[in-house]
């Protein structure tokens, strides 16, 4: 476990930006149904923690030898973080809105021109990877070369993973499910019952609401 995963599942740990909610479940927008949410939009109310992510993403783009010439967010969650990483490393930056809006220039990459520029881009979170992937066409139908995407947390599923591989492009995390379970349970946020439920869920996220009496299809 590097310590920068450490320091970032800590820093979404100290400003309750992750909840168990095991006996009232959110659904996510794939449909999956969680006892576990992570909620990144607190980091900006957060500015020491915040800057924390900030400082992680340039690290990663140190580490692993990232070239690009803009920085794209993902709207709405993506956009603070990809401007303010823009900002710190005085690189353009463009967010990428999920449908075309019906007015103006029609257009779903914002902020500048794409074309023919190596773009990376930012998304607050990784589930099944569909938002962030539907981000990648719009930056490639606009002209974009896009072969990475950086994240504050991934949750690590095949699907994703197999969808990102398939799409030719290579997630970053800051962190990820596994090591935010490890330092919760080292802070004793949870315990060893609460643990063995997310474990459960991790394990098949997408059958887990019906096994416990949560399906509402």
């Amino acid at each position: 476990m590097n310590n920068l995963a450490k320091k970032i599942a800590r820093s979404l740990l100290e400003i309750g930006a992750v909840g168990f909610k095991p006996t009232e479940p959110i659904t996510f927008k794939s449909g999956i149904i969680s006892p576990v949410y992570v909620d990144n939009r607190r980091f900006p109310f957060y500015p020491s923690a915040w800057q924390q992510v900030i400082s992680g993403f340039q690290e990663l783009i140190v580490r692993d030898k990232l070239a690009f010439e803009v920085i794209a967010g993902i709207e709405t969650a993506g956009i603070p973080h990809s401007a303010a990483l823009g900002y710190a490393m005085n690189q353009p930056s463009v967010f990428v809105r999920k449908k075309i809006k019906d007015h103006g220039t029609k257009s779903r990459v914002e902020g500048g021109s794409v074309a023919g520029k190596k773009v990376i881009l930012l998304e607050d979170l990784v589930t099944t990877g569909m938002s962030s992937l539907a981000g990648v066409e719009a930056l490639r139908q606009d002209g974009a070369q896009v072969d990475d995407c950086l994240i504050i947390v991934g949750y690590g599923f095949k699907e994703a993973d197999e969808a990102f591989n398939k799409a030719k492009v290579k997630l970053h995390p800051l962190t990820n499910f596994e090591v935010i379970l490890e330092e919760a349970l080292e802070m004793g946020l949870f315990d060893q019952a609460q643990k063995a439920i997310l474990e459960d869920w991790f394990q098949d996220p997408w059958g887990w609401g019906k096994r416990h009496g949560h399906d509402i299809s």
